[in-house]
């Protein structure tokens, strides 16, 4: 078992499932833009790599989200003004994670949320959802100069938190985490029912795939 001192833990499909939410966000964005709705389903497929991107995506229908440069810094602003009315409202955290950030708290270990999501909107979500003293540490999209995949996000975490890349295990649900972890130096697992692009969890090649944040703290309870 990994001598793990800290654990940073992604928060959209990680920690909270708030696909719907931002779906809703994405549908009154096109509302507006006077486009066609897109299936909440679909949407989800194009979480991951942050707001702005997920505009471009469901502008254009494809995971690649090449398109229009112009509506999509039109389409932006519109997003995060309904997003921020749509934040929370159906957001709820994943089966196990309350219990299992409590269990990771109660073994002396440090917290940290290391997310893509823009400060204004992350700590209003993490309070609404009780863990807003849950983190030690809360590294948002904007806290430092580069996102996940990026290693600064861990980084920087693991700076505030006082402990070595080496003994900060990183758990999440996509490739932007486990990139992200390989190249900090961290060890990395990963949740399989978060938002990965519609790719199987099993080829992220994490260091371990865990049911829920529950049972991570089962494994790390049990060192």
């Amino acid at each position: 078992m990994l001598a793990v001192r800290a654990v940073l833990v992604d928060l959209d499909g990680t920690l909270l499932d708030s696909a719907a939410d931002l779906a809703a966000a994405a549908n009154r964005m096109l509302a507006e833009l006077g486009l066609p709705a897109r299936d909440p389903v679909l949407v989800a497929t194009f979480l991951g790599k942050g707001i702005p991107m997920l505009v471009r995506r469901t502008l254009s229908g494809t995971l690649a989200g090449t398109g229009d440069d112009a509506l999509a810094a039109r389409a932006l602003p519109i997003f995060e003004r309904c997003y921020a009315e749509e934040s929370g409202r159906r957001t709820r955290p994943y089966p196990g994670a309350a219990e299992g950030i409590a269990r990771m708290r109660a073994l002396g270990l440090a917290l940290g949320c290391v997310t893509n999501k823009a400060e204004r909107f992350t700590f209003d979500l993490l309070r609404a959802t009780g863990f807003g003293e849950a983190f030690e540490v809360a590294v948002c999209g904007d806290t430092v100069a580069a996102k996940k995949p990026d290693p600064l996000p861990l980084l920087f975490a693991c700076a505030r938190l006082a402990v070595p890349p080496g003994a900060a295990l990183v758990i999440g649900d996509s490739a932007n985490d486990v990139e992200a972890a390989r190249a900090a130096g961290c060890p990395v697992w990963c949740v399989p029912y978060g938002y990965n692009e519609g790719r199987p969890v099993e080829a992220l090649g994490s260091d371990r795939v865990v049911a829920s944040l529950a049972q991570a703290a089962e494994l790390l309870a049990r060192g």
